[in-house]
């Protein structure tokens, strides 16, 4: 057979081209068919013209009851205005948040001091610290999750009345303040101590040692200071005005769920204090100030007792000038004392100081009235004094370091009689 000429490999081309063309045609034609068109417009002109199916109701699922005894999921709330939203599933009932639920606005202000104080709520965020929460007893509010199985980790029996809100993980992310948001956050009435239910671990090793806080405004320290102050068995830590709230974000973040394993009393007033303290107790004031510092200063005084009376002239802001004398007169005299010698022979509690401004004067009255001492960290010349968090560590595990002592000494003496 001959071979063919190269015309007819050309002329096979545009023949190619049209069959391409026509299965593309009839691929098109078929896609079209799948959906629901109004007129179609077939290959060869024809026009048809197609009627609009009615618009389908949402059909309501009717439950089944599997093998495990669940129920599928199911929406209970239909509302002309919008789709269904309220769903139950494994006895849990809870709401889709749509486009602008005026819910969620709440989370741009539940974050702010004044609305915690005049809502007298506070927010959580994270499974273990909401866990925590609730079995301290805190009473939640109000629940926004990304997954249904982070409620279900939560005690059922807690979560009766609570407004339960699905959300996508976007809008957890916006709310958050972590690097990688856990997907769950709770709106809680803010805790009263008085009724809240403490581990019982903690309670049994609860010591006659408080931890008074004063005007300390740094969130990351106060949270860390609580952390301490659960872990050394502290019975209570009170929070004079001028502290940043402890129930901020940042110091629930750093306190890692100390909040819900000691009490803390906000906001109280310095004429107050000795009403949350037990009888006789005897108030020590941490002293900021460094060895170093102390010998330099009572070289210029001649007196060791106020090697730090500079931190306290904020008080007398028109009297800068007042000469050691006058200082002497209106400063309260306490005596120092190293911080590793026995002080905690009475019921204790101890000051610990801000930063920027140390120790108020009304703390310095009140361990003067209760025949407290100044207590001091010695540090090596020319190093800083330690910062607030570091010093009441120190303090808080020696106080606990001497009452275990005393507590061991006592049960010997009491095995030998």
């Amino acid at each position: 057979m001959a071979a063919p000429a190269k015309g007819m490999w050309y002329s096979l081309g545009p023949l190619l081209r049209v069959v391409q063309t026509r299965d593309l045609d009839a691929r098109r034609w078929v896609r079209a068919l799948r959906r629901s068109p109004v007129r179609v417009l077939f290959p060869s002109g024809q026009v048809e013209e197609r009627k609009r199916a009615p618009d389908k109701q949402p059909r309501k699922a009717v439950p089944e009851a599997s093998s495990q005894g669940q129920q599928q999921k199911q929406p209970l709330e239909t509302s002309p205005s919008q789709t269904p939203h309220t769903w139950e599933e494994a006895g849990l009932r809870y709401d889709k948040a749509c486009p602008g639920d005026r819910r969620l606005s709440v989370m741009t202000i539940v974050k702010s001091r004044p609305f915690r104080e005049k809502q007298g709520k506070i927010l959580l965020e994270g499974r273990r610290l909401i866990a925590d929460a609730l079995k301290a007893g805190a009473v939640p509010k109000m629940f926004f999750f990304s997954r249904l199985e982070y409620i279900k980790e939560l005690p059922v029996d807690k979560l009766k009345g609570v407004s339960l809100i699905k959300v996508k993980f976007e809008d957890i992310k916006d709310w958050s303040d972590l690097v990688t948001p856990q997907g769950i956050m709770g709106i809680f009435a803010k805790p009263d101590p008085v009724k809240m239910t403490y581990p019982e671990t903690q309670l049994h090793h609860s010591l006659p040692l408080l931890l008074i806080c004063d005007n300390l405004r740094d969130p990351g320290n106060l949270g860390t200071i609580l952390r301490s102050a659960a872990g050394a068995g502290c019975s209570k830590v009170l929070l004079t005005k001028g502290c940043v709230d402890a129930w901020e974000p940042k110091v629930l973040r750093a306190g890692m769920g100390a909040h819900f394993q000691v009490p803390i009393v906000n906001n109280v007033e310095w004429e107050t204090v000795p009403n949350h303290l037990p009888p006789d107790t005897r108030v020590y004031v941490a002293d900021n100030c460094g060895l170093y510092a102390q010998v330099q200063m009572s070289n210029k005084t001649g007196d060791r007792d106020w090697a730090c009376d500079r931190r306290f002239l904020k008080f007398h802001k028109n009297e800068v000038d007042l000469d050691t004398k006058a200082r002497k007169d209106w400063l309260p005299k306490l005596e120092v004392q190293s911080y590793d010698l026995d002080w905690t022979e009475a019921p204790a509690a101890l000051v610990i100081g801000g930063e920027t401004h140390g120790v108020s004067l009304e703390s310095l009255q009140l361990a003067e009235s209760t025949g407290g001492k100044r207590l001091l960290i010695p540090v090596v010349p020319g190093v800083d004094s330690l910062n607030s968090a570091m010093a009441a560590s120190i303090l808080l595990f020696e106080g606990k370091r001497q009452l275990r002592i005393k507590m061991g000494d006592l049960s010997r003496d009491s095995c030998c009689h």
